[in-house]
């Protein structure tokens, strides 16, 4: 008798996963929770996550589990913070789930003094993973899947590393002619970047690293910049996914078995694609790790 192998599946695993309050991240939630998986949802809001978690736990029947963690993804101490309640509270991981993003059109830094864009969309993210790194790989078969953005082809020359803190990019002129914007892309191309790095280093782990773009998705991303940021995204709603079309892609990196034997891949609607030029250098993707590395302590 032949002995069936056994696919990759979310049903019983447990998934680490950030920004699943709102967005392609609540979508996500919901799918993977009815698919029979258990999650960790590291939110800012405690009144959020607490309500999310009943709404997850009701989709699932009372059938999964969901725990909050609660973490300010722009603070390297709440990331640090978070990662030891995980840590000691969570024997396995299998998934860990970068999906919290945000973008500011006017400069401001963090605690740890990061320009705030990339504070949230790639430190956080960079720490968080290298934190549960060793618990994902004592697995011996896990995956980490990080959202990135079609946003990225913006940057045309790859991340300024001279001016890795953006104060360029915000400064008179160029913030008026979309420097918060590029900031944006920066980031999203530096979570590819890193992605493709992190595969690197885990050859021969069991543990992969997969990003993807979700495409234009209608969701309140972008409403904390004021009135004409509000005007500019709905101005875009008509052309725009609803967050369940978003989190396919997310939800399919989860759960399907056809990526087992990938890793460091950029995907769009459940494909593998080439992100752009930049987003391919890997001397560029090493140096940003060194980077971050150094900001991170």
């Amino acid at each position: 008798m032949v002995k069936m192998e056994k696919r990759w599946t979310v049903k019983g695993k447990y998934i680490i996963i950030t920004g699943a309050t709102s967005g392609i991240g609540l979508a996500t939630a919901k799918e993977l929770v009815k698919r029979g998986a258990n999650l960790g949802i590291i939110a800012r809001n405690q009144v959020k996550a607490n309500e999310l978690a009943t709404q997850l736990k009701n989709v699932s029947g009372g059938k999964t589990v969901v725990d909050v963690f609660l973490a300010d993804m722009s603070s390297q101490e709440s990331i640090r913070q978070v990662a030891k309640e995980i840590l000691s509270k969570c024997p396995k991981i299998d998934i860990l789930i970068n999906n919290a993003g945000a973008m500011f059109d006017r400069r401001q830094e963090s605690v740890d003094g990061m320009e705030m864009t990339w504070a949230v969309n790639h430190l956080g993210p960079f720490l968080l993973t290298t934190l549960l790194l060793e618990r994902l790989k004592e697995n011996g078969n896990a995956r980490i899947i990080t959202t990135a953005s079609h946003g990225h082809k913006m940057v045309k020359k790859g991340i300024d590393f001279d001016d890795i803190h953006a104060k360029s990019l915000y400064s008179f002129p160029k913030m008026l002619f979309g420097g918060p914007t590029i900031r944006y892309g920066e980031t999203k191309l530096a979570n590819i970047l890193f992605t493709t790095e992190l595969a690197k280093r885990l050859e021969g782990t069991g543990v992969t690293a997969h990003c993807f773009d979700p495409g234009l998705v209608a969701t309140n991303f972008n409403q904390n910049n004021g009135l004409l940021a509000r005007l500019t995204m709905a101005g875009m709603k008509p052309f725009s996914r609803s967050p369940e079309k978003g989190a396919e892609t997310l939800v399919w990196l989860a759960d399907t078995d056809d990526i087992s034997e990938d890793n460091g891949g950029y995907y769009a609607d459940m494909k593998k694609i080439l992100p752009s030029v930049p987003a391919q250098n890997l001397e560029a993707a090493k140096r940003l790790w060194e980077i971050s590395q150094e900001q991170v302590g």
